[in-house]
């Protein structure tokens, strides 16, 4: 297989299946942790690597490495693998899982943003999502009717934060997450629920409706939930880790032991929340943008440009989903019949977040 993002959090968790079944790794993309790439290139001995920044290619153990996005999407159009595992951060994954489709190669899809800005032209046939949320609703799903879909949030950093010392939290206290470790973007996007926000729109592609909502569960035990017509509801229980999803999305099936089953005696009591607009600001816009999902390009774009500035420091927490709101509030039509409609939407969007 292909796998993007091999450094990152769900790259890591991808390998650790590939070493449990035995799987070949044919190309590696990373960012800029060489070091961790040059253990993967040593153990996993792919044909191909490939890297952010051209400076870095002499320090990666490797005699076939490229750089750049061409050559991520030229890594794909060149191998043999079966399957691509995209778990590339941002925007910068579209591409990629576009070619990936277009090359008729099976899509085990971690890179939300694609879905999300572009969703309508996206074949799902043979791509499954990494998430654990879209796995557990996959995971419920029978043959009954059903009335919606509820996935869960861990509320972010900040669930138990006063609100009005939200206005001065800093950068670490945001990269402080209660319950895991991941990447800088999505643990900031999980503290504004913007990431939440996206997974609701990954779920409508994915399962075709417009009823779907979320909580907050605190353990992150409970990743989704199924409420049927006859008033029964169903609930996806297992322990916090990308594993399970990664498993089935490359292998189809498992019947094996991926993680350890979950004790509900030590477990003793699961705790559910509302999310609040006043904690969570960009939660005023969910159904509107359920029912209008071309918007996700305009927050996306938002977010990117917002999130990057709180990283560096040039404005406030709380500014984040101001910056997305105002956003959304400009570009509330936008209008999106191909995917050039996207790039050009996307970059419009950008350019005014930045000035």
């Amino acid at each position: 297989m292909i796998v993007l993002g091999s450094t990152g959090s769900i790259g890591v968790n991808t390998l650790n299946i590939a070493r449990k079944f035995n799987l070949d790794v044919e190309v590696l993309v990373a960012g800029r942790n060489i070091k961790l790439l040059n253990e993967q290139i040593k153990e996993f001995n792919p044909k191909i690597v490939v890297i952010a920044r051209k400076e870095d290619i002499k320090d990666v153990n490797h005699n076939n490495v490229g750089f750049g996005l061409q050559a991520i999407l030229e890594a794909i159009e060149n191998s043999s693998s079966k399957t691509v595992v995209n778990a590339l951060v941002g925007f910068l994954g579209l591409k990629p899982t576009l070619k990936a489709i277009k090359c008729g190669k099976k899509v085990a899809l971690a890179n939300k943003e694609s879905l999300v800005v572009a969703g309508k032209f996206i074949d799902q046939t043979n791509l499954s999502a990494i998430d654990s949320e879209h796995f557990g609703l996959w995971y419920l799903l029978q043959d009954k009717k059903v009335d919606s879909m509820l996935i869960t949030a861990s509320g972010g950093s900040f669930r138990d934060y006063e609100i009005k010392d939200l206005k001065n939290v800093s950068i670490k206290e945001a990269l402080n997450h209660p319950n895991w470790s991941m990447g800088n973007k999505i643990t900031i996007d999980s503290a504004t629920m913007t990431n939440k926000m996206f997974e609701l729109l990954e779920a409508k592609w994915l399962f075709n409706t417009t009823k779907l909502d979320a909580v907050i569960e605190t353990k992150s035990l409970i990743h989704a939930l199924i409420n049927f017509t006859d008033g029964s509801t169903t609930a996806h229980i297992a322990n916090a880790s990308m594993q399970l999803p990664i498993a089935y999305a490359i292998l189809g099936e498992v019947h094996e032991s991926i993680l350890q089953p979950i004790d509900l005696l030590e477990v003793a009591s699961l705790e559910f929340k509302k999310i609040e607009q006043s904690r969570y600001p960009i939660w005023e816009i969910k159904d509107e943008v359920l029912n209008n999902p071309d918007l996700g390009v305009v927050i996306n774009a938002a977010n990117e440009v917002a999130v990057s500035k709180f990283l560096n420091s040039k404005i406030g927490f709380l500014d984040i989903s101001k910056i997305t709101l105002d956003a959304v509030n400009r570009f509330n039509k936008p209008i999106i019949s191909s995917i050039d409609d996207i790039y050009e939407i996307d970059k419009e969007v950008r350019n005014y977040c930045e000035s």
